[in-house]
């Protein structure tokens, strides 16, 4: 288990540098490796790629829907491609063409999407990729990553090739905490316990993982356990994880750089209501808006999901717990 007491600032890393650094040593091993972008190849730290490997490297321009049919096309041909753009036109723009053309015949392409839910914040509504989760894991055949390390992206990006159907994976904008060792082993579907608590858990995905752990050190200086997970899979969610927490500790917040309907909190809900459990589950993130304007840290702060926000919402949850009397009712009473 990680060191959870760690202090998650001590080190960053560029996701999107992480992922494309990787994804050019994976292209020396694999030719069957090709990459597509929409025109955002420096954005999405692909240049090394296309240096190392030009005549396996496509950029079809600003037309995602293109840019998912020729990947498709290329994944009947044998190839592996990964698809590289942003969250929004990846789920949103090019909807039909993954679903249809991707998701429907079960073809082996990788779609790594950044800027999600309110990391590109000052690029405003059209490209905050708020929907994503939702709109993914809906389709069969996808598997959905929100990873919540930097450094883990090298272990996820060799997962989604090894997979025998479609990825998508999800990807902030700028720098990210370093939360876990780099040797920690991840596993598609097994999420991540950071932090042991009894008295409420935190779940969180993304980029927020780093917060929900520093909400669970602020709340252990309050005297008040808090697990702390990171459910960095989406589809197919950890389950198992997700009732243990509801039964030991009796009330789950969630924590995403997502629209509140549709991606964790809307997984994890679902989770404990088919098992008929009685856990609340307090869902923070992006409410029914569309984001405003800023930088990212303003904004989780302004929404509520950051780390003051997650903590504030846990103490006010457990006070609300505290103050709850049982009722002893005799039969006959009215």
């Amino acid at each position: 288990m990680p060191d959870v007491t760690m202090n998650v600032n001590d080190m960053f890393a560029n996701p999107r540098e992480v992922y494309g650094a990787e994804l050019a040593r994976m292209g020396d091993v694999y030719d069957d490796i090709v990459v597509l972008t929409a025109d955002v190849m420096t954005s999405n730290k692909l240049g090394e790629f296309k240096r190392a490997h030009p005549r396996r490297f496509f950029n079809v321009g600003v037309a995602e829907a293109n840019l998912m049919g020729i990947a498709a096309g290329l994944a009947v041909d044998g190839k592996t491609p990964f698809v590289s753009t942003f969250a929004a036109f990846a789920s949103m723009r090019a909807h039909e063409q993954v679903r249809t053309d991707i998701a429907y015949p079960n073809l082996p392409v990788k779609i790594i999407a950044t800027m999600s839910g309110l990391s590109g914040g000052i690029a405003g509504p059209t490209h905050q990729g708020m929907e994503d989760l939702g709109t993914l894991r809906m389709m069969p055949n996808m598997t959905v990553i929100a990873p919540g390390d930097p450094l883990q992206l090298k272990h996820f990006v060799r997962i989604a090739y090894a997979l025998p159907g479609p990825v998508y994976m999800r990807l902030g904008r700028g720098n990210d905490p370093v939360i876990h060792d780099e040797t920690l082993a991840v596993e598609v579907g097994k999420a991540i316990t950071v932090r042991e608590g009894d008295d409420i858990a935190i779940i969180a995905c993304g980029t927020i993982v780093s917060e929900a752990i520093q909400a669970g050190q602020m709340l252990a200086e309050r005297g008040i356990g808090a697990r702390v997970i990171d459910m960095h899979t989406i589809k197919p969610l950890d389950r198992e994880t997700i009732i243990r927490a509801a039964d030991e500790t009796g009330v789950i917040v969630t924590a995403e750089d997502h629209s509140i309907y549709g991606g964790l909190g809307s997984s994890v809900a679902e989770v404990i209501a088919e098992h008929g459990l009685s856990c609340p589950v307090i869902r923070l993130g992006i409410p029914d808006v569309f984001g405003l304007v800023g930088q990212p840290e303003e904004l989780f702060h302004y929404y509520g999901f950051d780390a003051d926000g997650i903590c504030a919402t846990a103490v006010t949850r457990l006070a609300h717990r505290a103050r709850r009397k049982p009722v002893s009712v005799t039969r006959g009473e009215k």
